[in-house]
């Protein structure tokens, strides 16, 4: 536990979690707006024109996708904030000395994913408290209840904290692989971003030649279309279950995690 502390100690001692905070906000608001003419659209019968299919045009299925607006973008920071928990270290030259303070590295890294992982918990709560006011009371305007009640809602809103959580640690695993702190961050936000819209592509391209739609859920590999599969409500021919998103962000995480103890304590620290 004082690892744990002196991990959040050094992120809340420094601006850097302020600027990522201030990116969350500013995407939940611009994700927020999106969803709800997207809401508004479908509940108003026109549920065709956004594309969607019946299991997704149910106000329940709409809750959901509100109340976890801005994850896209919030998945994004929490896992800078995880990369540069690691990376912080060998820019500002402190390896040397955490490792000499505490020699066991394994204990290091744990503590590092303990820490990563509960400011991926305060991330959640902070967007998903923003999400549920501003969420309940458009629902509530437009006539259709908060459907708090609704387990895919809940399904969606625990389901979207596991997504929080497991982004950081995944952040933490890339900093144990990319040291160098600007191009770990570069590398990071370039394959979430544009690498998430290349395979989407990648996929689209490979159904095409082969002639089935099939093909098309397995983009689910990746953990950006992972986390966007397991807190949707229904389906349609181009998506997995949730449950085989959350079983492959699992995945993730576990590979991540392991990764980034062995890396660390077979690393040479000068």
């Amino acid at each position: 536990m004082n690892l744990v502390r002196a991990e959040l100690l050094k992120i809340r001692t420094t601006s850097t979690w302020w600027w990522l905070a201030i990116g969350a906000f500013v995407s939940i608001v611009l994700a927020f707006a999106f969803n709800a003419w997207v809401a508004s659209t479908v509940l108003g019968g026109d549920a065709d024109t956004v594309g969607l299919s019946g299991e997704q045009s149910t106000p329940a299925a709409q809750a959901a996708n509100i109340y976890t607006s801005g994850q896209y973008l919030g998945l994004m920071f929490v896992m800078l904030i995880g990369i540069l928990m690691v990376t912080n270290e060998f820019f500002h030259q402190t390896a040397t000395t955490t490792f000499l303070a505490t020699p066991r590295r394994t204990s290091v890294i744990i503590g590092k994913l303990v820490a990563a992982s509960l400011l991926g918990f305060l991330f959640w709560l902070a967007t998903t408290v923003i999400d549920l006011v501003a969420g309940a009371a458009f629902l509530t305007i437009t006539d259709h209840g908060t459907q708090l009640g609704e387990w895919p809602v809940q399904r969606a809103l625990l389901f979207n904290l596991l997504a929080y959580a497991i982004w950081t640690i995944l952040g933490v695993g890339i900093g144990t692989l990319i040291t160098n702190q600007l191009g770990a961050v570069i590398t990071a936000a370039v394959l979430y971003l544009i690498g998430t819209q290349v395979v989407g592509l990648l996929f689209l391209l490979l159904s095409s030649l082969l002639d089935t739609q099939a093909v098309v859920k397995w983009q689910v590999i990746w953990p950006a279309v992972a986390s966007q599969v397991m807190i949707s409500e229904g389906q349609s021919p181009l998506t997995p279950a949730w449950w085989v998103g959350a079983l492959v962000l699992a995945g993730y995480a576990l590979v991540s995690g392991v990764a980034g103890v062995l890396i660390t304590r077979r690393r040479d620290i000068s």
